[in-house]
């Protein structure tokens, strides 16, 4: 990853927007520009980006050997347990009446704290600046995401052959996240198992129902690896044939997820590939029950931009990586979601990443 080329990018857009600095705390904008990857507590960490280019992390006393061997190319600041880090931060920071840029996840307490010692400062988003930049992946970070989504991939094959009958939702959601560690995921994120009447809710809590024999169950699961996110979904059968209308709904879920494949590409709107895709689920009639955006974007974050959604006009590029997970929710009775992960390659065609079986598989 060319972390310096990166900020040498984020200070010419910031001298150009009239960002005197960007100020950057623990999250993915610090780990884009430094490759330090850091938890956020309640010592001061931020990296100074002047627009002149000039870039110093400030780090507590503690932290520096693992700021130095995360991020050998940015010497760092550090400062003690009884000093004052936002004086620290301050005084490297170019004066004039420039904004400051700070973190879209900064604690509130350090925000406030930079604001009293940077006094009559504009302070707007640092995204601003950094999501054109981080929406646009270079070849390294593809190349990163190709690898996290087949790993899921690999896990969700292996699911397969779980077995869901009689077990519950936490059960079954405990054996994905074991999958996707021994496929080489180094966090796991989350596990959605909603089974039958479960899956009408999108954002399953993953609980203590019991998996029955003819349930439609929704399986949404990702995590990272070398920082880069998965996130996949499919919906599976468990034990007998399912009912005529679960079989349709999934066809259709099928048909707008190629739908808005078909709609992504380079030059289009974010919100055009929504309409696509929704336009099938509402041609079969189940338009009402289609209550998410299509997708949105991902890298270091699991959800960032582009999103697809009504009213984004943001245009694709190459380089755009996104969800692409259309999905039918009928209350107290089932759900459908199918998601992959894609990506606007060299060419201006969508290439899905996820490429395991989106049939309606069954289990046992």
């Amino acid at each position: 990853m060319d972390h310096a080329g990166r900020r040498a990018r984020a200070a010419a857009r910031s001298g150009a927007a009239g960002v005197a600095a960007l100020l950057l705390s623990p999250g993915s904008d610090l780990t884009y520009l430094s490759g330090y990857r850091i938890f956020s507590s309640e010592r001061l960490t931020c990296l100074v980006l002047a627009n002149d280019g000039t870039s110093t992390l400030v780090v507590p006393e503690l932290e520096s050997p693992r700021a130095i061997a995360a991020a050998p190319d940015l010497a760092p600041v550090t400062w003690g347990e009884t000093a004052d880090p936002y004086a620290l931060v301050a005084s490297l920071v170019p004066g004039g009446s420039g904004a400051i840029g700070v973190s879209d996840q900064m604690w509130a307490s350090f925000a406030l704290g930079l604001q009293r010692a940077l006094p009559g400062r504009e302070f707007r988003l640092a995204s601003e600046i950094t999501r054109e930049l981080r929406m646009r992946k270079d070849p390294a970070e593809l190349d990163a995401l190709r690898a996290v989504s087949a790993a899921a991939d690999r896990a969700f094959g292996r699911a397969l052959d779980l077995e869901f009958e009689g077990r519950t939702e936490r059960q079954v959601g405990a054996d994905l996240a074991a999958l996707l560690r021994d496929e080489g995921h180094d966090e796991v994120m989350f596990t959605i198992v909603a089974a039958g009447e479960d899956g009408a809710s999108p954002h399953h809590q993953t609980g203590h129902r019991v998996i029955r024999n003819g349930d439609t169950v929704v399986l949404d699961f990702g995590g990272t690896r070398a920082g880069y996110g998965s996130d996949i979904t499919r919906t599976v059968q468990v034990g007998g044939r399912p009912t005529a209308e679960a079989v349709q709904v999934h066809d259709v879920v099928r048909r707008a997820q190629e739908a808005g494949y078909a709609a992504a590409r380079t030059g289009a709107t974010a919100q055009s590939v929504d309409a696509a895709a929704r336009a099938v689920i509402a041609e079969a009639g189940y338009g009402d029950f289609f209550i998410h955006r299509l997708g949105h974007g991902i890298g270091l974050d699991g959800h960032e931009h582009p999103y697809l959604v009504s009213g984004n006009e943001q245009v694709l590029e190459p380089g755009m990586a996104f969800s692409l997970e259309p999905g039918v929710y009928l209350p107290g009775r089932f759900g459908v979601r199918i998601e992959d992960i894609a990506i606007v390659g060299p060419d201006g065609r969508c290439e899905g990443l996820n490429q395991v079986d989106r049939a309606l598989a069954t289990v046992r």
